[in-house]
């Protein structure tokens, strides 16, 4: 099999767990929205907050460090299997400590964060689940970084049943309230890290080295104010709202948040194909990969794109078929937060740049840079129009700090872009999810707006021939793979 059929493949293979979760999403968030209401969701929505945030510490950036470091360690087993379990036993304990501490003292913390002390349990019992998630994503890693997507495939997807079975059986069926969703979170968990476990010891023999502890941790802790600042970035939003307008709008926020952010879901997928490839360029190549790795990641960009656009055009119908009515105020937040996951591409490829560069003390003060943008600008935005105003604060401090860290990015290790096909990929996408909002408050008929739609996407795809992504020999590659694939 050639390398192009292999990425091809590979592509295929990662989307399978987004492709899984999004149908998972579409069955059980009906049921849901019918079952708790948007306090409900607000809430569980701080909780998770929180849980992020420790899980954040915990993790003090090693998880960056460890991705980085396998590839200088690829080729020698024994160094592989230490990197692993050291990253891995450090995290551990810190997600022990936090645990424990959650616990102790669980109502004072619920009264500060949820504004009630009667949520104590919720919140340790995210924190749980959420830990052994991440704990679990260094085992995925190493499946991801030596290119095996079938095994990420197989655990990301068990998990995911799991999580839906034992979710639908607590929610729907016992009916104890949101509590149920977090407990279905911590089951599946539970099983996925201790069925990993179990393989990676019979696998890779268990062993430690502080030699290559310090030298991951000297990469990781430059990151770890990044880690707890992207906590701020990425959340501080729905605790403004809830603080500044609503639990309810919090909650409705969130519900908007989670259709969303299932682009960026899709594009961690399609992230696990090319960062390998990226990585193998900057060590092999070093500073000879920059042209290299620009022509790679435009069919990258193209393809993550794609559903970030299908989303912003067609949020009306996306939040008017999962839920009731008192949740369809979404629809306009979807769109505006899928132009900010569409910007989070070139996000992505920054920071690759950076730790590669062992520059992550740079990634840290960006980030600062970032929290203060996206902070000030949703306060003025949420007091003025609610949780409309969060997500276009989000959008537009993303454009901002995004701009900032490419440039700075692009100082320690130039990436040689195809800017005009990418400019143009951009110019359709916001262009299109901009005019699709404009014709939806001004009340133009729902006809009207279909063919507008379709036009967008139409002219998106010719976009795609143009740029020779969507091309006669891919097409043909891609039916000659699917016989393969299947039988894979």
């Amino acid at each position: 099999m050639t390398g192009k059929e292999q990425q091809i493949k590979n592509s295929f293979i990662f989307l399978l767990p987004t492709i899984t979760s999004s149908l998972f999403f579409f069955i059980s968030t009906p049921i849901f929205t019918r079952i708790l209401n948007k306090e409900d969701y607000g809430v569980l929505a701080l909780a998770q907050v929180y849980a992020i945030f420790l899980s954040g510490l915990a993790n003090f950036g090693m998880t960056a460090a460890y991705e980085r470091n396998y590839f200088q360690f690829r080729n020698n087993p024994k160094e592989t299997a230490r990197l692993l379990y050291s990253s891995l036993l450090f995290v551990m304990l810190n997600c022990i400590l936090f645990a424990g501490i959650t616990y102790i003292f669980r109502g004072s913390i619920s009264k500060m964060i949820i504004g009630a002390d009667g949520y104590g349990n919720l919140l340790f019992w995210s924190c749980c689940a959420l830990f052994l998630t991440n704990i679990s994503y260094y085992y995925l890693s190493y499946f991801t970084n030596s290119e095996r997507a079938k095994d990420v495939v197989f655990y990301t997807i068990g998990g995911s049943i799991i999580n839906l079975s034992f979710s639908l059986f607590l929610v729907a069926y016992l009916r104890i309230g949101v509590i149920g969703i977090v407990f279905a979170q911590f089951f599946s968990g539970s099983v996925i890290f201790c069925v990993l476990s179990y393989k990676f010891i019979k696998m890779l023999k268990p062993s430690l080295s502080k030699k290559i502890f310090i030298e991951s941790l000297k990469i990781s802790y430059p990151l770890t104010p990044r880690v707890f600042l992207s906590v701020l970035d990425t959340q501080f939003d729905k605790y403004m709202i809830a603080r500044l307008a609503s639990i309810g709008g919090a909650g409705i926020y969130s519900v908007g948040q989670k259709i969303a952010s299932s682009i960026f879901t899709y594009m961690n997928s399609i992230e696990n194909v090319f960062s390998p490839q990226v990585y193998k360029r900057m060590f092999d190549l070093r500073d000879k990969g920059s042209d290299s790795i620009g022509k790679y990641l435009t069919p990258f960009a193209y393809i993550s794109i794609l559903l970030a656009l299908v989303v912003a055009i067609f949020s009306e119908e996306i939040i008017s078929i999962l839920t009731p009515a008192p949740y369809h105020g979404a629809k306009d937040i979807i769109a505006v937060l899928a132009m900010f996951y569409g910007l989070m591409f070139f996000g992505k490829i920054n920071s690759r740049q950076l730790i590669f560069m062992k520059k992550t003390h740079i990634t840290s003060l960006l980030t600062m840079i970032r929290i203060v943008i996206n902070v000030g600008l949703n306060i003025i935005f949420i007091k003025k129009w609610g949780a409309i105003g969060a997500a276009w604060g989000v959008l537009v401090a993303g454009l901002i700090s995004n701009a900032i860290f490419f440039f700075v990015s692009q100082r320690y290790y130039e990436v040689k872009w195809e800017y005009k096909k990418i400019g143009a990929i951009y110019l359709i996408f916001f262009c299109s999810s901009i005019l699709i909002m404009l014709l939806r408050n001004a009340l133009v008929g729902y006809e009207i707006r279909v063919i507008a739609k379709c036009i967008c996407l139409a002219s998106y795809f010719c976009l795609g021939v143009k740029l020779g992504i969507m091309s006669k020999e891919n097409f043909l590659l891609l039916r000659k793979m699917i016989p393969s694939w299947r039988s894979a």
